[in-house]
C-alpha cells in the first residue's frame, strides 16, 4: 500500500516542479520605485532600467546579478547622472534580492522562490522563446 502513495507523491512533486519552472512573459515597471528620469527629461534612464529588468526577469547566478547591477549603474552614469547611478546601484543591491517575494526581485519571471543558480538549457530555451515572442513585429 505504501508504493501507490509514494508513486502519487512523486507524480505530484514532478507536476509541481514542471509548473514551477514555467517562465512568465517579460514585463518591466521601468525603474520600479525610482523615477525613470529627471523633471526635464522624464525618461532619461528608462532604457537602462528596462535592460536591467530583463536581466532580473530571467535571473541566474549571483555573479550575473552583480553584473546586471553594475551595467545599470554604468548606463545611468553614461547619460550624465553619476550620483543617481550610485544611488540606484545601492538600491538594487539591497532591494533586488531573490529572497523576498517582490515583483522586482532577481529572477522575478520565475515563480517564487527562485534563488541564485545557473539556468538550465531548458530554462534558457524558455528565455529565448519568450524573448522572441515579446519582440514587436515590423
Amino acid at each position: 500500500m505504501l508504493k501507490p502513495i509514494s508513486a502519487l507523491t512523486s507524480s505530484l512533486l514532478l507536476a509541481v516542479h514542471a509548473f514551477a519552472s514555467e517562465l512568465k512573459p517579460f514585463t518591466s515597471d521601468g525603474c520600479s520605485a525610482f523615477p525613470d528620469g529627471t523633471f526635464a527629461q522624464n525618461e532619461l534612464w528608462l532604457a537602462c532600467c528596462t535592460a536591467h529588468d530583463y536581466a532580473y526577469w530571467q535571473g541566474g547566478t549571483y555573479e550575473e546579478r552583480k553584473e546586471a547591477d553594475i551595467a545599470l549603474q554604468q548606463c545611468v552614469a553614461q547619460v550624465g547622472e553619476e550620483e543617481i547611478a550610485l544611488l540606484m546601484l545601492a538600491g538594487v543591491r539591497v532591494g533586488g534580492t531573490p529572497f523576498l517575494p517582490t515583483t522586482f526581485r532577481w529572477g522575478y519571471g520565475w515563480p517564487y522562490p527562485r534563488l541564485y543558480g545557473q539556468l538550465t538549457a531548458h530554462e534558457r530555451e524558455q528565455v529565448n522563446s519568450v524573448s522572441q515572442q515579446s519582440q514587436p513585429s515590423d
